[in-house]
């Protein structure tokens, strides 16, 4: 799926995303500022997270709750140095949940990515509207 969008489209972009029932690990791609963080704001609204979402930049993992008791994770290990890191913070009991896992710099820990995923890439163009692909 691609699909080029403008920043007050994102809520039909979120929609069509979870539409088209993607992996439930996500890893989200480009560059710092495109709007990976706004973005994986307006699916938790879609998927029904009615509390406040904030990037994770500090505390690497969030954990909302959905509508209906479904959890997500949203990860940003950006300020990571070695997927060691991650592994001491138990990332592998999150990704092997059956949760959503929403990630952000998956780059960091890519040999312990699960088989099972879907990726969101992003890219700013020229006229301020973004790009995206989901794989």
């Amino acid at each position: 799926m691609n699909i080029v969008f403008s920043l007050d489209q994102i809520q039909e972009v979120a929609k069509k995303i979870i539409a088209r029932n993607p992996k439930k690990i996500i890893l989200f791609n480009g560059e710092m500022g495109v709007g990976k963080t706004t973005l994986i704001k307006e699916l938790c609204k879609t998927l029904g997270i009615k509390d406040a979402t904030s990037s994770p930049t500090f505390s690497l993992v969030n954990e909302y709750y959905t509508s209906n008791n479904q959890i997500v994770y949203h990860f940003d290990f950006y300020r990571l140095n070695k997927e060691t890191e991650a592994l001491d913070m138990g990332v592998d009991d999150y990704l092997y949940s059956g949760n959503w896992c929403f990630i952000e710099w998956s780059e960091k820990i890519a040999g312990l990515i699960p088989e099972e995923h879907s990726i969101v890439n992003i890219q700013l163009k020229a006229d301020g509207r973004r790009n995206l692909e989901l794989i």
